[in-house]
């Protein structure tokens, strides 16, 4: 899991989600009460599997020789409060964290956002850094919710994903839609879709596209 969180960290670089150190990637340790989460304050060029470091669910340092993020707190509150979870990301994507700082989620006008987000991507409460208050808005706010994505009000994105991976591209795909609404909405009002379809795009996308394991 060190040297899959430590790779993925690349993936937000590539995908300009991130700046200097910001954002982090972290992946629940399969079997264990534990999880891997990027260092604090140490540059994505730096970064390696054994920088990296493990924390119990309660955000609590278990191996590693630097201090874990400051975002540590909200993730294990995701990992505790969400066991379906095995992967979180936070970014201060540009376009994304310009939808967070009006505190407006994401429409649905787009089929891309069906497939992935399944209807809006929505707003999270404002909270402030340094316990786990962030990780309780986030919980609040995708309990019941399709979208593995939240807006956290006047600060930036945190997803959600059955491992590190599918966090990650939750991230890509949450900064690509809103790119693309935004620019839509200086041309005029995006039309949203019909929730009908909205749901069958998503069922679709979900259990139908792409490849599958023979059985």
């Amino acid at each position: 899991m060190r040297e899959i969180v430590c790779e993925l960290h690349a993936e937000l670089v590539r995908n300009n989600l991130v700046a200097w150190t910001a954002g982090n990637v972290s992946g629940r340790v399969p079997g264990e009460d534990l999880f891997v989460i990027k260092p604090s304050g140490v540059s994505y060029d730096e970064l390696t599997p054994a920088a990296m470091v493990v924390c119990d669910l309660d955000g609590n340092l278990v191996e590693g020789e630097h201090a874990p993020s400051s975002d540590t707190a909200a993730h294990a509150y995701v990992y505790r409060h969400m066991p379906e979870v095995g992967g979180v990301v936070h970014t201060h994507s540009t376009y994304a964290s310009a939808w967070a700082s009006r505190n407006e989620a994401i429409p649905c006008v787009l089929t891309a956002m069906a497939d992935e987000f399944g209807g809006e991507i929505p707003i999270g409460p404002f909270a402030l850094i340094g316990d786990d208050s962030i990780g309780q808005g986030i919980v609040r706010t995708l309990k019941d919710h399709r979208s593995p994505a939240v807006l956290m009000r006047n600060h930036g994105v945190f997803t959600i994903g059955k491992d590190p991976r599918a966090a990650v591209k939750a991230a890509v795909m949450c900064e690509d839609v809103a790119r693309t609404v935004h620019i839509a909405r200086q041309l005029g009002d995006p039309l949203p879709i019909p929730q009908a379809d909205i749901d069958r795009l998503y069922d679709r996308y979900q259990n139908v596209y792409g490849q599958r394991s023979p059985r």
